[in-house]
C-alpha cells in the first residue's frame, strides 16, 4: 500500500493529525542535527585554535613522538604546580604534566640540535616517587654532557628543590621561597573518641596487628608510629643525600639546613642552596654566556591542551561556583587523607 492509498483510507481529521506529527518529528530531527553540527564545529575550531597558538608559541604537543628543531636551541620545560603523576580530583587546578615532561626530556636527549636544558620551577613539591622519577630523568639528560640550569620562580620548595638539586646552576627569583628540605606523610586522623561519644563501634578483621594502621577509627600504637616514622626517615635521608651530591656539601652540612624550613632567595644563597639571584631572563643569558651558546634559539616545550566534547559541554558549567569547588575539594581532601598515607616532599607553606 502506497502513501496515497494510506491517505485515502484515513479520515481527514486523522490525516491532519498525522501531518502535524510528521512535521514535529522533522523539526526535532533538523534541530538535533543543527545542534550536533554546531557543537562539532565549535570543538573542532577550539582544537584547531589550540594547535595553531601552540605552533606559533613553539609548543610541543603531548602526543608528538619526537622533538626536532632545525637550529641549535636551549630547551625550556616548566614544572608548575604539584609534582604528581596525575590530578587527584577533577577540580584540581595544577598544571604539571608528568608524562609529557618525562617524554620531552627523552626526546631532547636524542636531539643533537639541543644544547642545553632550563627547568622552570614553580612548585611546592610533590610525591616522593614522582619527584625522584623526574630527578633521575634530569640526571639521565646530564649524561649527554649538556648543561642543566634550574630557574626558580615564586616557589621551589621541597620536591621543587629536590629536582633542582642536580642542576649545574640554580638561579632563584629574588622573591622566591625555596628549601623546605624534608618529608611528610599524609595527615592521620584519630576519630575514635568522636565515634565513641556518638555510640558507633567498629570492627575490622585483619591478618596482622599493623594491617589497619593509620585508620581514623583505631588508635595508633607506638609500634605503628615507629613504622610510619621509618618511612619518613628513609625518604629524608635520600633527600639529604641528593642535596649533598648536587651542592657539593657534606650530609652533616645539609642536615643543619634540612629541618623543613623555607628560605628566601637571599638566605638560600648565603647557605649555598642556590648559585645566583635573578629572574628568568637572567637564567637564560647566564646559560648562554657560561656555555658559549649565544647564537642558540630558546624553545619552550609544553603540552598541548586537550579539548574534548565533554569538557566543552560541561567543564565550565559543572563546577562554575568557586565556593562549591572549594568546599568539595576540602571534603575530598579530608576523606582522602583519612585513608591515604603518601610520603611526600611537599611544603605546607605555600604562597
Amino acid at each position: 500500500m502506497n502513501e496515497n492509498q494510506d491517505k485515502e483510507n484515513m479520515s481527514y481529521d486523522d490525516y491532519k493529525v498525522a501531518q502535524k506529527e510528521n512535521k514535529g518529528k522533522r523539526k526535532i530531527s533538523k534541530g538535533l542535527i543543527i545542534f550536533l553540527v554546531v557543537v562539532v564545529a565549535v570543538v573542532l575550531l577550539g582544537v584547531s585554535c589550540n594547535r595553531t597558538i601552540n605552533n606559533i608559541m613553539g609548543g610541543v604537543s603531548q602526543t608528538d613522538s619526537s622533538i626536532d628543531f632545525s637550529d641549535d636551541y636551549i630547551a625550556v620545560i616548566s614544572v608548575e604546580g604539584t609534582i604528581a603523576d596525575s590530578s587527584s580530583s577533577i577540580l584540581e587546578t595544577e598544571t604539571y604534566n608528568h608524562q609529557f615532561t618525562m617524554d620531552a626530556i627523552d626526546d631532547i636527549i636524542d636531539d643533537n640540535d639541543n644544547k642545553g636544558l632550563i627547568i622552570q620551577v614553580n612548585s611546592p613539591g610533590g610525591s616522593v616517587y614522582t619527584s625522584d622519577e623526574l630527578y633521575l630523568k634530569i640526571l639521565e639528560y646530564k649524561e649527554t654532557g649538556r648543561p642543566v640550569y634550574s630557574a626558580m620562580g615564586s616557589m621551589a620548595a621541597s620536591g621543587g628543590y629536590y629536582i633542582s638539586a642536580p642542576a649545574d646552576k640554580i638561579i632563584a627569583n629574588r622573591n622566591c621561597w625555596t628549601g623546605s628540605i624534608g618529608v611528610k606523610i599524609g595527615t592521620i586522623y584519630d576519630a575514635t573518641e568522636l565515634l565513641k561519644n556518638i555510640g558507633i563501634k567498629t570492627e575490622t578483621i585483619t591478618s596482622g596487628d599493623n594491617k589497619n594502621m593509620g585508620s581514623y577509627y583505631e588508635e595508633m600504637t607506638e609500634e605503628q608510629e615507629d613504622i610510619f616514622q621509618g618511612l619518613v626517615d628513609e625518604a629524608y635521608e635520600q633527600f639529604v643525600g641528593i642535596v649533598a651530591d648536587g651542592r657539593n656539601m657534606t650530609v652533616d652540612q645539609v642536615k643543619v639546613l634540612a629541618d623543613g624550613r623555607i628560605y628566601t632567595a637571599k638566605q638560600a644563597l648565603e647557605n649555598g642552596l642556590i648559585d645566583e639571584i635573578g629572574d628568568y631572563e637572567y637564567a637564560i643569558n647566564m646559560m648562554k654566556s657560561d656555555n658559549s651558546l649565544e647564537t642558540c634559539d630558546v624553545k619552550y616545550l609544553f603540552p598541548e591542551e586537550e579539548t574534548d566534547i565533554f569538557s566543552f559541554l560541561t567543564g565550565s558549567a559543572l563546577f562554575n561556583s568557586t565556593s562549591l569547588a572549594s568546599e568539595y575539594k576540602e571534603i575530598m581532601d579530608v576523606v582522602g587523607n583519612s585513608e591515604s598515607f603518601t610520603v611526600t616532599y611537599m611544603s605546607n607553606v605555600i604562597k
